[in-house]
């Protein structure tokens, strides 16, 4: 999961004063390798909630042991940290050794508006190795889930508003357009305008410090997926002293503005659709999409400007839309592991079958097979609008239409009109774009993908260069899709690995290819 505006990704992320009043038996608090229980209240899971995507209570972890929730309290508004409170929803799976047990390792898998509540069980068989030395612990961030989760519309409300025309082309489309996204964002203030002006990043981090200490360590271990390592780069901003071993993958760019972003998420996104084009090609008669790279792509252009006026069947009573075949298609390219279920997708939307891209789009969106919605791209917007300062208007789109369309012929109008996200949101915006200095910090390692379509691979670099001298700590791995260590590339998950059980620290630059 990561930062987005017109494209959202299911996936697959305090005050140094411990408040009495939240920490109740806290005294004494054992640190490092000791107990994680002060304050907690740990329990069996239950099922998720509908706003953290439904579904059955996780299955054991793998190699036995059990998974446990609990909730924190943490303040409202930071600001008054002694004022109301609001429940933060946390799972674990205690580590299993051998060796001497770390501490715990904190996950965020990005979004933002992604449940790690519901997230860590469902890909911790890759993190079996940390398990050995760490807790492993997730949460929902605020406004996600569990946490005083962002309600906005419907279930059948927002099956209509992600049917709706994203790449406006008239007058009046443009104005249906950003109606649309007025109400929207309107019915987000009426359902949650309590919780709205305290969900930033920097809320978010420090609930994460909060984590941290009742969880019993002296340091906060970590490891930051998309978004997460944006949030993850603000946690050491704020506690440069509190970090521990930390890894950011598929990092965010924090030096860019939304309308940079969208522009380097056109051009990677592109990219990707580039590499899924020659690799169907490279197959000769076997590519059932396409003769060439061109070919490819020129069919997939021609089919969604066919959908533009002539939607398919899709899931039925809903249609396969322009806007749903592109979520479709950008949802396959965060993972090579999709390319297949993409080109069967576009195969049969060619027959005029849309089910398999609209099954892709749902799966961006949030949207389970019983009709229900996670409350994924209310909690995006929510927190993207919270923390950027800019609001663009459809005139300054428009301007920028001919870059984007150069960067994606695919995906540029798309993305250019999706930085509208935040018209008339009800909450100002905190900042042009986070700050993440953290001198003093421990060293973060920090991961990037040459083929990354969400968070390009310059974003590392910038990254890197923005924690600091001395902190951030570049490695590169030269693959395809969103992140590099669920990859289960060999080089990438030893150097991680290494780091995060040994405190090896790779050179920086290490190539992984």
């Amino acid at each position: 999961m990561h930062k987005r505006h017109g494209l959202r990704a299911a996936a697959l992320t305090t005050t140094t004063v411990l408040l009495s009043a939240l920490t109740a038996g806290c005294g004494g608090l054992s640190v490092g390798g000791g107990s994680t229980d002060p304050g907690l209240d740990w329990k069996d899971c239950p099922a998720p909630s509908a706003s953290e995507g439904g579904g059955a209570a996780p299955s054991p972890p793998p190699n036995g042991g059990k998974w446990q929730c609990a909730t924190m309290k943490a303040p409202l508004d930071w600001s008054k940290p002694q004022g109301k409170t609001i429940d933060v929803a946390l799972i674990r799976e205690k580590a299993t050794g051998p060796g001497k047990r770390i501490g715990s390792l904190l996950f965020n898998f990005g979004g933002p508006g992604g449940s790690g509540v519901t997230t860590l069980p469902a890909i911790a068989q890759d993190y079996t190795k940390l398990r050995t030395r760490y807790d492993l612990v997730s949460f929902d961030p605020r406004g996600v889930g569990r946490s005083a989760g962002v309600k906005c519309k419907t279930d059948a409300q927002l099956d209509q508003y992600f049917q709706q025309d994203v790449v406006p082309q008239t007058a009046a489309e443009r104005a249906t357009f950003v109606n649309n996204t007025k109400q929207f964002n309107a019915a987000c203030e009426k359902n949650s305008g309590k919780i709205l002006p305290h969900v930033r990043t920097t809320d978010a981090a420090r609930d994460m410090d909060l984590i941290r200490q009742v969880l019993g360590d002296s340091k906060l271990h970590y490891f930051g997926i998309s978004y997460g390592t944006e949030l993850g780069g603000v946690y050491a901003h704020l506690f440069p002293k509190h970090v521990g071993r930390a890894v950011f993958d598929a990092v965010v760019d924090p030096t860019k503005t939304p309308e940079q972003t969208s522009l380097g998420q056109a051009k990677g996104f592109q990219l990707a659709l580039d590499n899924f084009a020659k690799d169907c090609a490279s197959k000769g008669t076997k590519c059932p999409i396409g003769s060439s790279v061109r070919n490819v792509e020129d069919r997939i252009a021609a089919l969604l400007k066919k959908l533009d006026t002539n939607p398919l069947p899709g899931i039925f009573p809903r249609r396969l839309t322009r806007s749903a075949a592109t979520n479709g298609i950008a949802q396959a390219l965060y993972s090579k592991e999709l390319w297949a279920p993409l080109t069967e997708g576009l195969q049969r939307a060619y027959a005029g079958d849309g089910q398999i891209l609209m099954l892709l789009s749902d799966a961006m969106n949030g949207r389970n097979t019983n009709g229900e919605y996670s409350n994924l791209a209310a909690a995006n917007t929510a927190i993207n609008c919270a923390d950027q300062k800019q609001r663009y208007t459809p005139a300054f789109v428009e301007q920028k239409l001919p870059e984007f369309r150069v960067a994606s012929p695919v995906f540029g109008d798309f993305l250019a009109w999706g930085v509208l996200s935040c018209t008339q949101w009800a909450v100002p915006g905190a900042a042009a774009h986070a700050d993440v200095s953290a001198p003093g910090s421990a060293p973060i390692l920090v991961v990037g993908n040459t083929g990354d379509p969400a968070t390009p691979y310059g974003g590392a670099k910038r990254m890197a260069n923005a924690l600091g001298k001395g902190v951030g700590v570049e490695l590169t791995w030269q693959g395809q899709g969103h992140g590099a260590y669920n990859s289960k590339n060999p080089c990438v998950q030893n150097a991680v690995n290494s780091y995060l059980l040994d405190g090896k620290v790779p050179p920086a630059g290490t190539v992984c290819a």
